[in-house]
């Protein structure tokens, strides 16, 4: 291989699922040469992810495509309770307030963020951000292999092969992104340290197309749990209906013993379980596509070696559980695109590249081990039917659930118990929201102490103005008098100085720094007039006090003082700005 200094590019991106994507996406946005490859000659085979929470969803929005996104998807409010149900034509058992649109979770949500959750499936998602990808500057080849790397002081040498000629070649980089799923070849090459366990349960998955809208348009749910002997193998022990499209697309997923070898998936068992999930033993369907997939609990240690970084799947490696995948793949992209964006450009030192391993690591950690958690925590559903344990019908079941004798009180009354463990998966929007970054990249302030929680840090989220936390959404209203987040003041590729009216000596002292990626906000000045005093209220800091936040939308440093004085704000900023990034 070569080791020429002439670049082919500046960011080569193996993969394009959500973290491939999302990295090429934002590096172009940034002005970041950018090619993206994939050995296939399309995206996702299959619906996959699908749930997009409410930080995915900030990530797109800052990138300018909140409005195609929410287009595309199946919107919040028919995401709807989650059901546990004898089938989809049986008798309920339970439902369950999912997705924070429960009446005691929704203004949770609805405070925390200026974007609801939304349902997309993986193959629409990532053609909306590779498209917009392409359109603006990236490079995309399908049919591309990815074979090895050297990389060297100045750069990587990546081989290639063109899958339809079969020819390989070259392609020289300044940095390689490997987001090329849980079987990351370039995660193996670079020997990344992955803690855990692979493939320990199976999961039969079988899409199909009915219309079973008379199910469920009186009770909108995209996510159905099936209570039936006949599904209640595995941890989870139910069947399982998922809506892809509202409502004549499906999947259906079961569990199976891996100790008996592969699921029986002919076309006739699989229609007698489709039918007997959804109740109707004449349901007329048509598959699409049946496969098996299995839960995985792994997890890189380390995310990087020199100028090589892995991104998504390929250092986390866990359930749907929880829907905190593809959410997750989009946020490592994001928080890696920006900071070689500014390694290329020069506003940083390249050891800013080291803080993605020291915030992101810990994030794949918690997501991986949430997932699998949220799978064990089915544990007391199972003890409430007690499947192969005397109860071997519906009728049975039935039974159970309705004995109106103590023992029947008992088993209702850790029903609720159930449910309420369930909501850490289901209302986690602490969960999703909650990061908080330790790294090179964020400047604490020491008089700041540990920061203590207010209430369940799984379950609600915490705002914040101190280093390392997200930034909190509050309303402010531009010059035109329409409502704007605070996250949309910030971002867009800029480091940004938020202050207040009081803080002209900030304004003065980032003028004075003439630097092209800081950006200024004053909150109460025309276009982003605190009208509603959210955002004073949750800023935690005095109006003549700043903050620096970073292109990713997370808070580097806060001054939490009044500073009057231009030159002692200008010093204050230079040496967080050094501090952050070099």
């Amino acid at each position: 291989m070569t080791t020429s200094t002439s670049f082919d590019t500046d960011v080569l991106v193996i993969g394009t699922g959500p973290a491939g994507a999302t990295t090429a996406l934002a590096l172009a946005t940034y002005g970041v040469r950018v090619k993206m490859v994939t050995m296939f000659n399309w995206l996702a085979n299959s619906p996959r992810a699908h749930i997009t929470n409410q930080r995915a969803m900030e990530v797109v929005r800052d990138l300018g495509l909140e409005e195609e996104v929410i287009r595309a998807a199946t919107p919040w409010e028919q995401m709807g309770d989650t059901l546990f149900t004898t089938s989809l034509a049986g008798e309920e058992i339970a439902r369950m307030r999912t997705w924070g649109t429960g009446d005691k979770r929704k203004g949770d949500y609805v405070q925390g963020s200026p974007c609801t959750m939304l349902d997309l499936i993986q193959p629409e998602m990532e053609s909306i951000l590779l498209k917009h990808a392409a359109i603006r500057g990236a490079q995309l080849s399908f049919n591309t292999e990815y074979l090895s790397h050297v990389q060297d002081a100045e750069g990587v040498t990546a081989r290639m092969k063109d899958v339809l000629t079969g020819v390989e070649y070259e392609v020289r980089a300044k940095y390689l992104v490997g987001a090329d799923g849980a079987n990351s070849k370039v995660a193996k090459e670079i020997d990344l340290p992955i803690v855990g366990e692979m493939a320990r349960a199976g999961t039969a998955y079988v899409i199909f197309n009915a219309d079973l809208s008379k199910y469920v348009q009186h009770r909108p749910s995209i996510l159905q749990w099936i209570a039936t002997p006949e599904a209640g193998f595995g941890e989870i022990g139910m069947g399982l209906l998922r809506a892809i499209r509202p409502w004549d697309q499906w999947i259906a997923g079961w569990g199976f013993d891996m100790a008996k070898g592969a699921p029986d998936l002919s076309p006739e068992a699989v229609l007698e379980k489709i039918r007997l999930l959804v109740g109707d033993p004449k349901l007329e369907v048509q598959v699409e596509r049946m496969s098996t997939w299995y839960v995985n609990q792994a997890h890189a240690t380390e995310y990087s070696r020199g100028r090589v970084f892995c991104a998504g799947d390929a250092v986390h490696r866990h359930p749907p559980s929880s829907g905190l995948g593809s959410n997750t793949c989009m946020q490592d992209g994001f928080n890696l695109a920006w900071k070689l964006a500014y390694v290329l450009k020069g506003f940083a030192d390249p050891n800013l590249l080291e803080s993605y391993t020291a915030e992101r690591a810990p994030v794949g950690k918690q997501i991986v081990a949430r997932a699998n958690q949220s799978r064990k925590d089915y544990a007391l559903l199972k003890e409430c039917f007690n499947f192969g344990n005397g109860v071997d019908t519906i009728a049975k079941l039935l039974d159970r659930m309705r004995d109106p004798s103590p023992a029947g009180v008992e088993v209702r009354m850790n029903l609720q118990k159930a449910l309420e463990i369930k909501s850490r998966e289901f209302n986690a929007q602490g969960v999703e929201l909650n990061q908080r970054y330790v790294s090179s990249a964020v400047k604490p302030d020491p008089r700041d102490g540990v920061e203590l929680w207010a209430r369940d840090k799984e379950l609600y989220l915490q705002a914040t103005t101190r280093a390392g936390a997200k930034l909190p959404h509050a309303w402010l209203v531009n010059e035109n008098g329409h409502r704007i987040s605070t996250l949309d003041v910030v971002g867009k590729g800029q480091m940004t100085v938020i202050t207040g009216l009081a803080g002209q000596a900030w304004v003065a002292a980032a003028e004075s720094l003439n630097l092209p990626f800081l950006n200024t906000v004053v909150t109460g000045a025309k276009g982003t007039a605190d009208l509603y005093c959210d955002w004073q209220s949750v800023r935690e800091i005095h109006e003549a006090g700043a903050l620096l936040v970073r292109p990713d939308g997370y808070i580097a440093w806060r001054h939490s003082n009044a500073v009057w004085s231009a030159d002692e704000a200008a010093s204050e900023l230079q040496q967080a700005l050094k501090s952050v990034l070099g």
